[in-house]
C-alpha cells in the first residue's frame, strides 16, 4: 500500500465558511480547476507554519478532501501534522484569512499561523 493510500482524508474537515470563500475565489478567477492547497513549512514563532495557496495540479501522493465541489490538497508530509484538523476562514481585526484548528498542536502563536508539536 502506498503512503497516500494509508491516509484517511476524512480526518481533515473543511468548514462551511472556508468552502464558501474558496468557491468565491474560484469564481473570481474564473478557473474551475483551482484547488486549495494546505501545507506545513518550518518557521514561524512556534516552529511550524501553515501555508495556503491555489493549485491546478494534484500530485499523485496528495490527499484530496472534497466538500461541495471544493477540493483541498495536502501533501503527505503536511498531512501527518494536519490529521484531525479543521480548515476555516475568518474575517476580523487581523484581516481575512484561512486558519487551521489543529488538535495536534501543543502550542500556537498568538496569531494562530504557527504551531509546534
Amino acid at each position: 500500500m502506498s503512503v497516500a493510500e494509508s491516509f484517511n482524508p476524512s480526518s481533515i474537515n473543511l468548514s462551511e465558511r472556508a468552502v464558501r470563500k474558496v468557491q468565491a475565489l474560484i469564481a473570481e478567477e474564473e478557473n474551475n480547476e483551482l484547488k486549495l492547497r494546505v501545507f506545513i513549512t518550518g518557521g514561524g514563532c512556534s516552529g511550524f507554519q501553515y501555508g495556503f495557496t491555489f493549485d491546478e495540479l494534484q500530485a499523485e501522493d496528495d490527499t484530496a478532501v472534497e466538500r461541495e465541489g471544493v477540493t483541498v490538497l495536502i501533501d503527505p508530509l503536511s498531512f501527518q501534522y494536519l490529521a484531525g484538523s479543521e480548515v476555516d476562514y475568518t474575517e476580523g481585526l487581523e484581516g481575512s484569512r484561512f486558519v487551521v484548528t489543529n488538535p495536534n498542536a501543543t502550542t500556537t502563536c498568538g496569531c494562530g499561523s504557527s504551531f509546534s508539536i
